[in-house]
């Protein structure tokens, strides 16, 4: 008598969206300590995202929050239906957790999440479930039952003045990259660096680097 063939196990198909280069290589290589875990792809601005989400048609979309040309809910309103996304953000504001999940995400997890725990937030929104580290579940519920108390994010005349390339270059400053290094992230001159890395402190008004990094810490630019 022919013995029962087990079950094939269970793989999950990941795609990393986040604009830290250096970041998704962590991610991937925590990842890649998992059996059922297979990385297909990754990008670093919406429309290389979106490109790639669609082509290979993820099971799970580790999607940051905050990018330079968009960020995830960008990226949400853009994708084909099939993939579940889990917001994976160095943020943990009520104002961010809310409007990815409204825009379509299965769960937000912080940065600060252990490769295993990362792994088993993978499996559990592939499965169904909705994933959030500790805290964050009730900003979700207030803002669903109508007792959210997350204000309008208010009008900043001196971040609206910046140019698309001008955050780029201030998100990266915040991070404590050098010039070099963010003239080697954005493919362009050292030079050109210094000259939008002026512009930002002349627009909002301060007076050196380390006062820039605080300023842009407090609005969560990351």
């Amino acid at each position: 008598m022919t013995s029962p063939v087990a079950p094939a196990a269970q793989s999950f198909r990941v795609f990393l969206v986040d604009d830290h280069a250096v970041f998704r290589s962590g991610v991937r290589t925590e990842l890649g300590h998992e059996a059922d875990m297979e990385i297909v792809g990754e990008a670093g601005g919406v429309a290389e995202a979106v490109a790639g989400i669609d082509a290979s048609r993820p099971d799970v979309v580790l999607l940051d929050v905050h990018m330079p040309d968009g960020g995830g809910v960008a990226v949400l309103g853009r994708i084909a239906p099939g993939p579940v996304c889990l917001a994976l953000s160095v943020s943990d504001a009520a104002e961010d957790v809310i409007a990815v999940i409204r825009a379509g995400a299965r769960g937000y997890v912080t940065k600060t999440i252990s490769g295993t725990e990362l792994a088993d937030a993978v499996r559990r929104v592939a499965g169904g479930d909705a994933v959030f580290s500790p805290r964050l579940a009730g900003f979700v519920l207030d803002s669903f039952t109508g007792r959210s108390s997350v204000p309008e994010p208010p009008l900043d005349p001196e971040l609206d003045s910046l140019t698309p390339r001008e955050l780029e270059v201030l998100r990266l400053l915040a991070r404590g990259y050098t010039y070099r290094e963010i003239a080697e992230e954005l493919v362009i001159s050292v030079k050109t660096v210094e000259s939008h890395a002026s512009n930002v402190l002349r627009k909002t008004q301060q007076s050196n680097r380390n006062a820039l990094t605080r300023w842009a810490h407090r609005r969560r630019i990351d």
